[in-house]
């Protein structure tokens, strides 16, 4: 679905990433690890058309999609999250999801004088669907809860839920699991892999917890000094030498502290 062909991204001297190439098949959960510093969210960020690369190309089934703005990519059905919620916070979860469509009838000044019927009906619709989300998410009890009062998890769940309320091809996960409790993490990785099942979304996920990695992510790509170190199940990421030297800078013997080593 997703081919990136040696990809650049510059911040002056800094190559942030640097020569990536790298491929996402279609209905995979694919995971996107590295040390600090690799170039994941730089990646994510050029690729989602939040900053334009440098050089490379990026393609989406078949498509020459490098350097389009986010809400292009919106409509072609490619979109992110990001480690920090970007919720609205005085507005309800219900309504945070019914605004997602766009091109609604209420935006325009015209229909608000003439066509009240059409968004009274469009609105029921997007009721129905925002609803829908919520239980499907098992988040129905927050749905008329502002935003900024719900948990650090719960707001993972919410963007997670914007994804559905639109034609959602594949998402970019951005650490969906920071700084959420255990519970709640168990909650999202469950609904990722129904999405994935039941509505053939395909994923990229950068996470830290190898755990969480390990429940969902077949293949796992390895990004070390901007560009792609090695792919592939994570237990053969884990007995990796080269993945072990780029997290720890030590041998084989030290193997085992991938497990837990900060991505």
């Amino acid at each position: 679905m997703i081919v990136v062909e040696d990809l650049h991204k510059h911040f002056g001297g800094f190559h942030a990433v640097d020569g990536a190439s790298l491929e996402i098949a279609k209905g995979s959960i694919t995971g996107l690890i590295g040390p600090n510093g690799a170039g994941k969210t730089t990646l994510f960020n050029v690729v989602a058309g939040v900053l334009p690369p440098t050089s490379g190309r990026v393609l989406m089934d078949g498509e020459d999609i490098t350097g389009l703005p986010p809400h292009e990519l919106f409509h072609k059905g490619l979109l992110r999250t990001f480690q920090i919620a970007h919720e609205f916070s005085s507005m309800t979860c219900r309504e945070n999801l019914m605004m997602v469509p766009g091109n609604q009838s209420g935006e325009t000044l015209w229909n608000t004088w003439f066509g009240r019927k059409r968004i009274a009906e469009e609105e029921r619709a997007l009721r129905a669907k925002a609803d829908e989300v919520l239980e499907f998410l098992t988040i129905s009890h927050i749905a008329d809860l502002k935003a900024g009062e719900i948990s650090g998890g719960q707001k993972k769940l919410l963007e997670l839920g914007r994804t559905m309320m639109v034609d959602a091809k594949i998402v970019f996960l951005d650490e969906v699991g920071a700084g959420v409790n255990r519970t709640l993490l168990y909650t999202i990785a469950d609904a990722i892999k129904r999405l994935n099942q039941e509505r053939g979304y395909t994923f990229v996920v950068i996470e830290h917890d190898m755990e969480f990695i390990g429940r969902l992510c077949d293949p796992v790509i390895v990004m070390a000094e901007g560009k792609k170190l090695a792919e592939g199940t994570l237990d053969e990421i884990k007995a990796n030498e080269h993945v072990i030297e780029a997290y720890l800078g030590t041998g084989l013997k030290n193997k085992d502290k991938l497990q837990g080593a900060d991505a």
